[in-house]
Protein backbone atom coordinates (compact mmCIF):
# COMPACT_ATOMS: atom_id res chain seq x y z
CA UNK A 1 0.00 0.00 0.00
CA UNK A 2 1.71 3.21 -1.14
CA UNK A 3 2.36 5.98 1.35
CA UNK A 4 1.25 9.26 -0.20
CA UNK A 5 2.03 11.68 2.66
CA UNK A 6 3.67 11.80 6.08
CA UNK A 7 3.39 14.64 8.61
CA UNK A 8 3.61 15.03 12.39
CA UNK A 9 3.80 11.27 12.94
CA UNK A 10 0.76 10.67 10.71
CA UNK A 11 1.05 8.38 7.69
CA UNK A 12 -1.47 8.58 4.84
CA UNK A 13 -1.77 5.58 2.53
CA UNK A 14 -4.00 4.34 -0.27
CA UNK A 15 -4.51 0.77 -1.52
CA UNK A 16 -4.69 -0.31 -5.15
CA UNK A 17 -8.03 -1.94 -6.05
CA UNK A 18 -9.63 -0.86 -2.79
CA UNK A 19 -13.39 -0.89 -2.28
CA UNK A 20 -15.62 2.14 -2.76
CA UNK A 21 -16.39 4.79 -1.64
CA UNK A 22 -13.14 6.59 -2.49
CA UNK A 23 -11.11 6.82 0.71
CA UNK A 24 -7.67 6.90 2.28
CA UNK A 25 -6.10 5.23 5.30
CA UNK A 26 -4.58 7.33 8.09
CA UNK A 27 -2.22 5.94 10.74
CA UNK A 28 -1.01 7.58 13.92
CA UNK A 29 0.92 5.37 16.33
CA UNK A 30 -1.23 2.30 17.02
CA UNK A 31 -4.36 4.06 15.74
CA UNK A 32 -5.82 3.69 12.26
CA UNK A 33 -8.84 5.10 10.46
CA UNK A 34 -10.32 5.06 6.99
CA UNK A 35 -11.68 8.42 5.81
CA UNK A 36 -13.96 9.20 2.88
CA UNK A 37 -12.40 11.54 0.33
CA UNK A 38 -15.75 13.09 -0.58
CA UNK A 39 -17.20 13.70 2.88
CA UNK A 40 -14.06 13.41 5.07
CA UNK A 41 -16.07 11.33 7.52
CA UNK A 42 -14.39 8.50 9.40
CA UNK A 43 -15.71 5.32 7.80
CA UNK A 44 -13.90 2.93 10.10
CA UNK A 45 -11.46 3.08 13.00
CA UNK A 46 -10.54 5.83 15.39
CA UNK A 47 -7.80 8.41 15.80
CA UNK A 48 -6.85 10.80 18.60
CA UNK A 49 -8.75 14.10 18.26
CA UNK A 50 -5.64 16.19 17.58
CA UNK A 51 -4.39 13.81 14.87
CA UNK A 52 -7.86 13.68 13.29
CA UNK A 53 -8.05 17.49 13.23
CA UNK A 54 -4.70 17.69 11.41
CA UNK A 55 -5.75 14.99 8.93
CA UNK A 56 -9.01 16.79 8.19
CA UNK A 57 -7.17 20.07 7.64
CA UNK A 58 -4.68 18.35 5.32
CA UNK A 59 -7.38 16.45 3.41
CA UNK A 60 -9.46 19.59 2.92
CA UNK A 61 -6.45 21.31 1.34
CA UNK A 62 -5.62 18.31 -0.86
CA UNK A 63 -8.98 16.79 -1.74
CA UNK A 64 -8.40 17.06 -5.52
CA UNK A 65 -4.99 15.36 -5.18
CA UNK A 66 -6.61 12.59 -3.15
CA UNK A 67 -9.23 12.10 -5.88
CA UNK A 68 -6.46 11.98 -8.49
CA UNK A 69 -4.55 9.36 -6.50
CA UNK A 70 -7.75 7.31 -6.05
CA UNK A 71 -8.23 7.29 -9.85
CA UNK A 72 -4.58 6.34 -10.38
CA UNK A 73 -4.90 3.50 -7.85
CA UNK A 74 -7.96 2.17 -9.70
CA UNK A 75 -5.87 2.16 -12.89
CA UNK A 76 -2.84 0.52 -11.19
CA UNK A 77 -0.73 3.60 -11.91
CA UNK A 78 1.91 4.99 -9.54
CA UNK A 79 0.38 7.30 -6.97
CA UNK A 80 1.60 10.87 -6.59
CA UNK A 81 3.00 12.04 -3.28
CA UNK A 82 0.90 14.74 -1.65
CA UNK A 83 2.52 17.64 0.18
CA UNK A 84 2.42 17.22 3.96
CA UNK A 85 0.65 19.53 6.37
CA UNK A 86 2.95 22.34 7.44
Amino acid sequence: MPTISVFFGIVIRMYYDDHTPPHFHAYHGEHEAILSIDTLEVLQGKLPKKALAMILEWATEHRESLRTDWTLAEQHQPLRPIEPLK
